[in-house]
């Protein structure tokens, strides 16, 4: 009885010092105690996970629309940037301020003596002794009140296109291609606003023995606005590309045709309104006030009265307006036979609309040109009509992203 007994505690007694000796070696040893906690944390992590969708990686679907509509707004600034220097060009209200400060500018005169002061200035150049000397303050008010307004419009397009880029860029909502457009977006309205005031510039200089009309040079006025036109056309093309979804349609040669035919249109139509600027610094639109004759010939005498040729095109009002008319015909009768053109395919809708409306569009356009020919130029109707051509060119816009964005 002894003897099992005592064998029964030694053996009890071996495996609780084996298991204490374990414990204490298991505790001693680091790479045991890692080893330990990883296959804990494994398990607990295994046991309480739950199945999560992939995080959306940036930029997506989501921001590209965010930033299309950033890029399409900053289109309509650009608009109504064109419109307004329309309209101060219009009212001959360009030359009115004779300075150009980034910052000190932007706070316009605000006592007698600062308003005084100004006008003491503008009386200094041509066009005050030529054109406006029996002007007045409180006329001088409203033509400085214009440009002031269109300079600090330009300042409000720097802003809209600068900011909201150092944010997305920030946020990470921007591709590597997409980073180059945007910062050439950003470089362009900038070039955009040293250009602007290298043309009023132009209009400033005093020419010895002249007594012409001062008007800023019709080669910068040109450069200007199709400096804008570039700036509007990029933003709005990359905007609609990013925010419109793409169509499901076979490649076929029909297709590639209507393509190639909308951007010949849509070049055309960009050629007829930089063809504006010209008639604008030139005052061209007052030549010959008739329709489709000009006077009572088709040809005028005066087409070809500068020598070189080459120079009536650029400085001969009547060869500037004559060239106006003959591209404006050009290109409704382009987008007439795109409309046609297109009504044999199986366009999808949206395209459809946006060709038609491009059509409808056009023919208003060219209305409201000849009334503004025939009426002689009223400042409501050429501003009008200054702002048609640029919905005309938002029209081709679309019309050309419908089209590109048809699946291949």
């Amino acid at each position: 009885m002894l003897l099992p007994s005592l064998r029964a505690f030694v053996s009890c007694g071996c495996r609780t010092a084996g298991k204490g000796l374990q414990q204490r070696n298991l505790q001693r040893s680091p790479l045991k105690q890692w080893l330990v906690r990883r296959e804990k944390s494994t398990v607990i992590a295994e046991a309480g996970a739950t199945p999560t969708p992939a995080a959306a990686s940036v930029p997506n679907a989501a921001t590209n629309r965010i930033v299309g509509r950033w890029l399409v707004g900053c289109s309509g600034l650009v608009v109504g940037a064109v419109v307004l220097g329309g309209v101060t060009r219009l009212t001959e209200s360009g030359l009115s301020m004779v300075d150009w400060h980034l910052v000190k500018e932007m706070k316009p005169p605000q006592s007698q003596a600062e308003w005084e002061a100004e006008f003491q200035k503008y009386q200094q150049y041509p066009e005050f002794k030529i054109l406006n000397h029996s002007m007045t303050l409180t006329e001088f008010k409203f033509i400085f009140y214009m440009e002031w307004g269109h300079r600090m419009w330009g300042r409000l397009v720097g802003l809209a296109y600068i900011l909201p880029t150092v944010y997305f860029w920030r946020k990470g909502y921007f591709t590597r291609s997409m980073k180059g457009r945007v910062l050439g977006l950003c470089g362009f309205v900038f070039f955009q606003g040293l250009l602007g005031w290298y043309m009023v510039k132009s209009g400033l200089e005093e020419k010895p023995n002249s007594y012409d009309i001062p008007r800023v040079s019709q080669y910068r006025l040109a450069a200007h606005l199709g400096s804008a036109l570039l700036l509007y056309c990029a933003s709005l093309w990359t905007g609609l590309s990013l925010m419109l979804p793409t169509h499901k349609l076979p490649n076929t040669r029909q297709l590639t045709v209507l393509r190639r035919f909308a951007a010949g249109t849509g070049g055309l139509v960009f050629l007829t309104a930089l063809s504006g600027a010209f008639v604008a610094g030139l005052d061209a639109g007052l030549v010959y006030n008739s329709f489709p004759k000009m006077g009572e010939r088709w040809l005028p005498d005066d087409l070809l009265a500068f020598s070189p040729t080459l120079k009536n095109f650029f400085e001969n009002p009547t060869t500037v307006q004559f060239d106006h008319r003959i591209l404006g015909i050009g290109t409704v009768t382009a987008i007439t036979g795109l409309f046609l053109y297109s009504r044999k395919m199986g366009l999808p809708q949206r395209a459809k609309i946006a060709i038609s409306c491009l059509t409808a569009m056009a023919y208003l356009q060219v209305g409201l040109g000849v009334s503004t020919l025939l009426l002689y130029v009223p400042t409501p109707l050429a501003a009008t009509h200054q702002s048609g051509s640029l919905a005309l060119l938002t029209l081709a816009i679309w019309v050309l992203t419908e089209l590109r964005r048809v699946a291949k």
